[in-house]
């Protein structure tokens, strides 16, 4: 379930924010590479700096991505186990279990990955000398984009049960 279309104002904005910055990156990453790759191919050299601005925008773009997936419902669920072996009750009892314990998980990210960032900010990559810090913090400010989506999908879920999968063939619809 896409659950944009449900935000409030300010997360529908941070949400297209994302998206705008996964698409300038992704952008990003495959003018760089082919334009380094011409340039090896035909002029026989390539630029150095690519390769490290290249690296930045593809962990960036993942951790920004999952917040993205996070957004529209679009991480992987598999529940056709839970489905046929619980009944109603204990799926959403279960499903609430699961989305707090990825909560939990998401700090635990978030704080790691701002210990290895503030750790490793006062070294500096090879060619841009740029700090290596920076490259980790891709991984708390992700999670902590995650962490918004994540919360906010949980509360709806919460005050918005779900139809079980039988009923429907598209994986259940939110009773409004």
């Amino acid at each position: 379930m896409d659950y944009r279309d449900h935000y409030p104002a300010v997360l529908r904005w941070l949400s297209h924010l994302v998206d705008v910055c996964l698409m300038l990156g992704g952008f990003s990453i495959v003018t760089l590479v082919f334009c380094n790759a011409s340039l090896r191919g035909f002029a026989g050299f390539d630029l150095a700096w690519s390769l490290e601005v290249t690296s930045f925008l593809l962990l960036w773009s993942t951790f920004i991505g999952c917040a993205a997936a996070v957004a529209r419902g679009a991480h992987m669920r598999v529940t056709e186990i839970v489905e046929r072996l619980m009944p109603y009750r204990g799926q959403r009892v279960l499903s609430i279990a699961i989305d707090v314990i990825i909560a939990v998980l998401l700090m635990s990210l978030i704080y790691t990955g701002y210990n290895i960032s503030v750790h490793t900010w006062a070294q500096k990559t090879t060619v841009l000398y740029w700090p290596v810090g920076l490259l980790y913090a891709s991984m708390p400010v992700g999670m902590a984009l995650t962490l918004i989506f994540h919360l906010f999908n949980m509360v709806f879920d919460i005050r918005n049960p779900v139809v079980p999968h039988a009923t429907h063939s598209d994986g259940g619809e939110a009773l409004l």
